[in-house]
């Protein structure tokens, strides 16, 4: 008889403690959205003025994933793309983001860079492939664009001794106002025009590819 009754007490904690044991969650959990994590992410901070690249042919970074990228590589262009967000950008007084006669860096951040992967001609002059900072002078009427060979500066130090190449590229209207400053290569049937766009105004400084 003692035999069962210790059989029967044994059974009966091993219920009890089952029943305190926690139920398991079987509910979905739920996702926080993409720009909440973003803002909590310990990591990294959001840059408002993101990092861009451009290329020429202009899908060949698609088509060479895709083993379709029959096209040679011309060239890239790597800049920051900074934003209007109700700025006055282009003007000739100290309120303007970016000042008439002034050096800018076609850009935000680093230094903005081109790289020919192909000898090219500008303005009839013919350019060696590689990698340069390209910046620009902007006027009310026209833009002096300028290869300079002082790469890995942050920000802007152009060193004019180091100028390769520059040309005046005339200020074209662009309508609707762009928000975000666009670098891209529009192909041409002599090459490509590289265009240079922001707020309402554009350039297009024309390359010549050789043949």
């Amino acid at each position: 008889m003692k035999f069962y009754i210790i059989i029967y007490f044994c059974f009966s904690v091993l219920f009890l403690i089952s029943c305190r044991q926690p139920a398991k969650n079987t509910a979905t959990p739920r996702l926080l959205p993409i720009d909440s994590l973003q803002q909590n992410n310990p990591y990294v901070k959001d840059d408002v003025s993101p990092m861009d690249m451009s290329w020429y042919p202009v899908a060949y970074p698609i088509e060479r994933m895709k083993g379709n990228d029959t096209l040679k590589l011309i060239a890239r262009v790597t800049y920051g793309r900074p934003h209007k967000k109700g700025r006055q950008i282009f003007g000739d007084n100290a309120e303007s983001l970016i000042e008439y006669g002034k050096t800018w860096r076609l850009g935000a951040n680093e230094a903005t860079e081109i790289t020919l992967f192909e000898n090219v001609s500008i303005a009839g002059k013919n350019i060696d492939k590689g990698t340069y900072i390209i910046y620009c002078i902007p006027h009310a009427d026209r833009w002096t664009v300028v290869l300079n060979s002082n790469l890995y500066t942050w920000g802007l130090q152009p060193d004019e001794s180091k100028d390769v190449f520059k040309t005046d590229v005339p200020v074209m209207e662009q309508q609707p106002a762009l928000e975000n400053f666009t670098m891209v290569f529009l192909e041409t049937e002599t090459g490509a025009d590289l265009l240079m766009a922001w707020d309402n105004m554009k350039v297009l400084m024309p390359i010549t590819f050789a043949k």
